[in-house]
C-alpha cells in the first residue's frame, strides 16, 4: 500500500524553544492513524507542518510522491488535505448550511465575472452540485434539524459535528482532526467516534486524529504514534504501544516497577510484645 503521507526528519523552533525535533513517520493510504501525548508534546505542532499553518525548521514533508514542505496552506488544501482545530474555527453569525458551502471554495470553478452572468455560464448549475453535496454531509451527519441554525447558537458539540461537515466539504484524501472529541460527553463522544470511522472506511478518507481520549484511541485507530517533549517515543498498532513502558510513563504517568527478590527484601520487625 502506497504512503499517503510521510514526515521526514521535521524539527521545529521557536526562538529557543524546539517544538518538534527530527520527527519522522510514514501514513498509508486509507489509514486511521491518530498521534497521542502528553500536553505539550508536540502534536498539533505536527499537524500544523502537515496543513501548512507552521513551516519545519528542518525536515521534508511528502504528500504522495509530491514534496509539499514550502507549498501554503491553500494549496495544500487544493491538493485534498483537510483539516479541522482544536479551538473552534467556525463563522459564528453564519448558518449551518453557509459555513459548510464555505468549505468548498477550493472546488468552484466559476469567479467573480463568469460568476456574475449566473444564469449564463452554469455557475447556477455549479451552485447546485455543490449544494447537493452539502446536503449529503448534512445527512451523513445528522445536521437536518439545524441546518439552518447560526452555528454560534448551536451546543458544542453540535459546533464540533458541522467544523467537521466543513472539512468534510472539501473532499479531502486526507483529513486531519485535531482533537475532535473534545469537550464532549459520552453519547456525543461515541456519536463523533463513528462518525470518524465511516470516514475512513466508506468515504476512503486517510485519517490522522490527535485525541486525548485513550479508550477511543486504541478503540478505531490502526495505528498510533506518541511524542513527548517534541519527540517520537513510540509507533505502532495500538495493544504494541499501550504495553511500551515508554508511553506508559510519558503519558499514563507509570513508574517502572521494582522487583525485589524476597531473599533480598529486609526482615519484618518483630511487634513489641
Amino acid at each position: 500500500m502506497a504512503n499517503s503521507l510521510e514526515v521526514r526528519g521535521v524539527s521545529l523552533r521557536f526562538g529557543g524553544v524546539r517544538a518538534l525535533t527530527d520527527v519522522s513517520f510514514a501514513i498509508k493510504d486509507g489509514e486511521l492513524f491518530s498521534i497521542i501525548g502528553p500536553n505539550g508534546a508536540g502534536k498539533t505542532s505536527i499537524v500544523n507542518c502537515i496543513s501548512g499553518r507552521y513551516k519545519p525548521t528542518e525536515g521534508h514533508l511528502f504528500y504522495g510522491d509530491r514534496d509539499i514542505t514550502g507549498l501554503t496552506p491553500n494549496a495544500r488544501a487544493s491538493l485534498g488535505i483537510g483539516r479541522t482545530f482544536q479551538n473552534l474555527a467556525l463563522f459564528h453569525h453564519m448558518s449551518v448550511l453557509d459555513n459548510i458551502m464555505v468549505g468548498r471554495h477550493h472546488l468552484l470553478k466559476n469567479n467573480f465575472l463568469t460568476g456574475s452572468l449566473y444564469w449564463l455560464t452554469g455557475a447556477r448549475k455549479e451552485e447546485l452540485e455543490h449544494r447537493r453535496k452539502v446536503e449529503e454531509i448534512i445527512d451523513f451527519l445528522d445536521l437536518q434539524s439545524v441546518r439552518k441554525a447560526t452555528a454560534g447558537t448551536l451546543s458544542y458539540g453540535l459546533r464540533k459535528r458541522v467544523e467537521l461537515a466543513r472539512a468534510m466539504a472539501l473532499e479531502p484524501r486526507l483529513i486531519l482532526l485535531d482533537e475532535p472529541m473534545a469537550g464532549m460527553n459520552f453519547e456525543e463522544k461515541e456519536d463523533m467516534a463513528r462518525y470518524i470511522v465511516d470516514l475512513n472506511e466508506e468515504f476512503g478518507m486517510t485519517v490522522v486524529m490527535i485525541e486525548h481520549d485513550m479508550g477511543v484511541v486504541m478503540d478505531i485507530s490502526h495505528r498510533i504514534m506518541v511524542l513527548d517533549f517534541g519527540k517520537k517515543i513510540a509507533e505502532g498498532d495500538p495493544a504494541t504501544v499501550l504495553a511500551d513502558p515508554h508511553v506508559r510513563r510519558a503519558y499514563l504517568g507509570e513508574e517502572d516497577e521494582v522487583l525485589v527478590d524476597p531473599d533480598d527484601a529486609p526482615p519484618a520487625q518483630e511487634s513489641a510484645a
